[in-house]
């Protein structure tokens, strides 16, 4: 009685190991490089990133190009005339 209690249990095992296999197919090579999935500026939005504590802030790359100091000043990293002393 035990070895056809145990026969039974090997052969629903079996059967639901081939029913969980044929539920999700494999994919095909070709679907791994055309991922739908897009990253958009990690969710700030169009001109925006994360910072180093994660919160969102502009892109910027320093001051404008062209703009000059009068005599005596000059321009600080943040774009302003500073006076000399």
């Amino acid at each position: 009685m035990k070895t056809i209690l145990a026969a039974a249990l090997f052969a629903a095992t079996m059967g639901g190991i081939g029913a969980a296999n044929a539920a999700m197919p494999m994919a095909p090579l070709s679907a791994a490089d055309t991922a739908a999935v897009i990253q958009v500026a990690q969710g700030c939005g169009p001109g925006y990133a994360r910072g180093p504590r994660g919160f969102c802030r502009p892109m910027r790359m320093g001051p404008p190009p062209g703009r000059y100091c009068p005599p005596g000043m000059f321009r600080n990293p943040y774009g302003r005339c500073i006076r000399r002393w």
